[in-house]
């Protein structure tokens, strides 16, 4: 079938755009582009075939099918050549029901995403797949200008285009901010061979470099300000939809920055409404750190006029973003859902992501944003008991060490560590050691 996609702009001005053009922002009126799938030949399928067709492909070795992203290959990028697909078989993430974190706040039905489990260990790989397999494309094509990709990043976006650019042996350039990601985040485009700079400012000014630097064509961009990104990345809210046996959950939480990833978790379940496949959406919750909370400031006053401010330190390093790029799709997200927007202070999302841990997950800060706001969203009884919600966990916890070393340690900034478990030093004396044990059983009983 004759699927076709193109950008368009996001505001509605006219004309259409090859998503092998070199374009990022509407000639017309500057704002975000979005890629635009006719839904026409969508619809020759029906429901009940798609359902089909993507529960067959999902997780299978058919090239590139089996990639989570690329099982929906006909509403993501369907005229890219197979053979010009770089997947890392990203997606098909696991949907982890977590029900011991669920019962101690009140829930029976709390799922966590997984999304860190993945190639380079956050979500961004889902964006990247598509980015990047479209690049290698267009450096195909005579006389394109394109010769390297560069991005802006906290930390899990240059992991990830260092990654799926090296599988396409594509040069990479990162502009990270200087002492503020992780060490576990630095080393992975240094370890992927890109050419890694890390400037003396903050996210919002990388971004600002990368913006000009990418004004030469040679060099493409490639942040959440390209909507090839949200194409990937949209397919994480139909894969929960999927997971669930095409049962659409009550909420959808996600921790949010750039506002990226709930632009395109709404995309994808607006897919899914408008091909007849679901018949009603999810709440969705964009969740802020407090100290870097700009949606949230928007929110408070109706989104009559977007806040940009300069975003503090906060221990979700992903999500200090004070200037974020995709903010009018998320406004629609949010409206368009009956969505709230939350925030949590860095003692609550410590807290939060040492109590889930202490039931099995190993979460990272962000998440902890993600879960510290929806025990906000239970206390108030805004979330019910039975409501089917599912949090959104961008990245591994293994990326965020020091994190948890400075939490279990008690050290750590602008939180009360209140689920501390330290190390017991003692002698090599087996009486000692079984008093020692004997005593700590029993408090954990009590």
């Amino acid at each position: 079938m004759n699927y076709q996609a193109s950008f368009r702009c996001f505001q509605g001005c006219p004309g259409s755009y090859s998503i092998y053009d070199v374009v990022y922002t509407c000639p017309t009126c500057g704002s975000l582009l979005e890629v635009h799938h006719e839904l026409e030949p969508l619809r020759q399928r029906s429901a009940k075939q798609w359902q089909t067709l993507l529960d067959k492909r999902a997780g299978s070795t058919h090239w590139p099918y089996g990639s989570g992203v690329w099982a929906m290959k006909e509403w993501v990028i369907p005229d890219l050549a197979d053979d010009n697909v770089v997947s890392m078989f990203e997606g098909n993430s696991n949907l982890f029901w977590a029900e011991r974190l669920g019962k101690q706040i009140g829930l029976s039905d709390l799922w966590i995403k997984l999304c860190g489990n993945s190639h380079t260990g956050s979500f961004k790989d889902l964006g990247m797949t598509v980015l990047v397999s479209v690049v290698k494309q267009m450096m195909t094509m005579p006389d394109s200008p394109v010769t390297a990709v560069a991005c802006a990043s906290t930390g899990d976006t240059s992991a990830a285009l260092a990654a799926y650019a090296a599988a396409a042996g594509i040069p990479a350039i990162v502009f990270l901010p200087q002492n503020k990601v992780s060490a576990a985040q630095l080393i992975q485009p240094i370890a992927n061979g890109a050419h890694v700079l890390a400037l003396d400012t903050d996210f919002d000014g990388c971004m600002q470099i990368v913006k000009e630097l990418t004004k030469d064509n040679s060099i493409y961009l490639a942040n959440s300000m390209n909507s090839l990104r949200i194409e990937g990345q949209k397919t994480v809210g139909i894969e929960i939809v999927r997971q669930f046996d095409w049962e659409v959950p009550d909420w959808i939480i996600l921790p949010v920055g750039n506002l990226g990833n709930i632009s395109a978790t709404y995309k994808g379940l607006k897919l899914l409404l408008d091909l007849g496949i679901i018949s009603k959406m999810p709440r969705l919750v964009a969740a802020q750190a407090a100290k870097a909370n700009p949606f949230y400031q928007s929110y408070l006053n109706g989104f009559e006029a977007k806040v940009s401010l300069a975003a503090q330190d906060t221990q979700a390093s992903a999500i200090r973003i004070g200037d974020p790029v995709s903010y009018e799709k998320a406004v629609q997200a949010i409206q368009a859902t009956n969505g709230i927007v939350e925030q949590a202070s860095e003692h609550e999302l410590a807290n939060a992501a040492a109590l889930a841990d202490q039931t099995g997950m190993y979460t990272c800060p962000h998440t902890a944003v993600a879960l510290a706001t929806l025990f906000k969203l239970v206390n108030k009884g805004i979330i019910h008991k039975d409501d089917r919600t599912v949090a959104i966990s961008t990245a591994h916890g293994l990326k965020f060490t020091q994190f948890k070393v400075q939490y279990h340690e008690g050290t750590l900034p602008e939180a009360e560590s209140q689920y501390a478990n330290p190390p017991v030093n003692l002698p090599a004396d087996v009486e000692l050691v079984k008093d020692t044990i004997a005593r700590r059983l029993a408090i954990a009983r009590w």
